[in-house]
């Protein structure tokens, strides 16, 4: 029987970009998405390639959707193999700027929808003893950045709950959990990101915090003039990291998805690289 995964936010993107990838190496793969009437292209990229993908609602904020979706794979397969919490939404605004219910959006589209998710998967494989678990997170994730402070405590947020689950998940239940770091990627998702930033003027950033993200383009534009890395990576370049993490026989807790990234992180990852090292000390304790 082939292994099947459920990829949430397949409609665009690194998720769009997975469900074909894992679909050509021989996976069912259970494409989701909010809104199905954003499902053309990838339908057409189904039907193109005849490939074994079947589309399903699922909106990470309603967890009524979610136990659906995830109840309509279990009563075809019976299992599920992989689930990959890939949904999720860019913002960039000051802390003032910000008001309490996009704080609250951000918050529910990046860490919470990622927690109901894995609750509803996550007992089906604990009584398989098998199961893997991949959450995409970002360098965001580990590096707090300027004018990114909402986006950064969500993703900072879903590297604990995950890494937390290693600790005693993993080896007692043999569900392997990962967490995939990109910088920046080139995709819908950072035009979503501008669309939530900006005010009602087009302005990021306004009154004492202007200059500010001024000088924050400038030093990101210079940059790149000169030549250095650049942060953005395709949701192509990023889902094939992904397939190669799934098909590992013991992938790792973390993962960056390029040298950007690796460079970026390294004050904050250079001592384990790959977090087994603190899984370790943390499984030693309990055993």
């Amino acid at each position: 029987m082939k292994k099947n995964i459920l990829i949430t936010g397949t409609s665009t993107g690194v998720g769009y970009e997975a469900a074909l990838l894992f679909a050509k190496n021989d996976f069912k793969v259970y494409a989701t998405m909010r809104n199905l009437d954003k499902s053309t292209p990838l339908k057409e990229a189904i039907s193109a390639d005849n490939l074994d993908i079947e589309l399903l609602p699922l909106d990470v904020s309603d967890n009524e959707s979610i136990l659906k979706a995830v109840n309509t794979i279990l009563e075809k397969d019976g299992k599920i193999d992989y689930l990959l919490n890939n949904a999720g939404a860019g913002f960039a605004k000051t802390l003032e700027q910000s008001t309490l219910e996009e704080i609250d959006w951000v918050t529910d589209v990046n860490y919470t929808g990622v927690v109901r998710t894995t609750k509803a998967v996550l007992p089906h494989m604990r009584e398989a003893r098998s199961g893997h678990i991949i959450n995409v997170t970002s360098v965001g994730g580990l590096i707090g950045q300027p004018f990114n402070e909402a986006y950064c405590a969500a993703k900072f947020a879903v590297e604990g709950f995950t890494e937390a689950l290693a600790t005693y998940v993993s080896k007692a239940f043999n569900v392997k959990f990962s967490m995939v770091e990109p910088g920046g990627i080139s995709t819908e998702f950072m035009t979503n990101a501008v669309s939530k930033t900006a005010n009602d003027k087009g302005e990021f950033a306004t009154g004492e915090y202007a200059p500010i993200f001024q000088k924050y383009l400038e030093g990101a534009q210079n940059r790149a003039e000169a030549g250095e890395a650049s942060p953005y990576q395709t949701g192509k370049e990023v889902a094939e990291i992904i397939l190669d993490l799934a098909l590992s026989e013991n992938p790792p807790l973390r993962i960056r998805t390029s040298k950007w990234a690796e460079d970026f992180t390294q004050l904050k990852t250079q001592a384990d690289p790959d977090g087994s090292k603190v899984i370790a000390q943390i499984q030693a304790t309990i055993n």
